[in-house]
């Protein structure tokens, strides 16, 4: 089961994504350092749903950027 589904994260505002994003970041990293350091994770699928969740995340940022671009660029044309 997603860490946070893309129907939650397409409802967020462009900030409450970049402090998700940024939750996120700083658990995975968090997680990796302990694999690296030789330790155990309670949980290792997490690491996994971690990175997906940031990659949807980044997917739908990047989504709403080329469509603000395009209408914009459609506001320019039809003036």
């Amino acid at each position: 089961m997603p860490i946070i589904r893309v129907k939650e994260i397409r409802e967020m505002s462009s900030e409450e994504r970049r402090k998700k994003l940024n939750e996120f970041r700083t658990e995975l990293l968090r997680l990796k350092t302990m694999v690296k350091a030789g330790g155990t994770v309670e949980n290792p699928a997490r690491i996994r749903e971690l990175r997906r969740a940031i990659a949807r995340i980044l997917t739908i940022e990047n989504e709403q950027k080329l469509e603000a671009k395009t209408t914009e660029g459609k506001e320019g044309i039809s003036k």
